[in-house]
């Protein structure tokens, strides 16, 4: 595989690539439901597919500003300093390459750039060790966020802020 190239979606085609591999991800693997995979923030996300020989083979999307108030207020994000990072997905021909790590920090750089200063996700319990190798702080209760799929909240702070 080659090395995978991570852009910010800018057009409907680069979105159904992410489309396409949280399918494979979320529908197909954990049996999450179309409904609930492909909600309405989609439209208010910003989001990031990487794409190895002309193919998604990842993606991860976040939320700032009103989106993230509304979505995550539950959690008390604030949307004007917080990225709420979401939809991280790796097809499976693609992990074990670091394409996941790089998906984060791709959203830490462009949060950054976009002046907030923490970065907020609800992680799979089963991927807490991942996010913590990557400087996420796992607080609260375990919970489900209704896909039946345990989940910890976590944060990290963004360099400079």
């Amino acid at each position: 595989m080659s090395l995978p190239v991570v852009i910010e979606v800018v057009t409907d085609g680069d979105l159904t690539g992410c489309h396409a591999v949280r399918r494979e991800v979320f529908v197909v693997e954990q049996g999450i439901s179309v409904e609930e995979e492909m909600d309405a923030y989609d439209a208010h996300a910003v989001h990031l597919l990487a794409s190895s020989a002309g193919r998604p083979v990842g993606t991860v999307r976040f939320l700032h500003g009103a989106a993230a108030d509304k979505k995550y207020a539950h959690a008390g994000v604030n949307g004007a300093t917080t990225a709420v990072l979401g939809r991280l997905a790796v097809a499976s021909a693609a992990r074990g390459t670091g394409l996941g790590a790089a998906l984060v920090r791709a959203v830490e750089a462009e949060a950054g750039r976009r002046g907030l200063t923490q970065v907020y996700l609800e992680a799979q319990t089963h991927a807490l060790a991942f996010y913590e190798r990557l400087g996420y702080e796992a607080f609260g209760p375990e919970f489900d966020e209704g896909s039946g799929i345990p989940h910890r909240a976590m944060r990290r702070p963004l360099r400079g802020a």
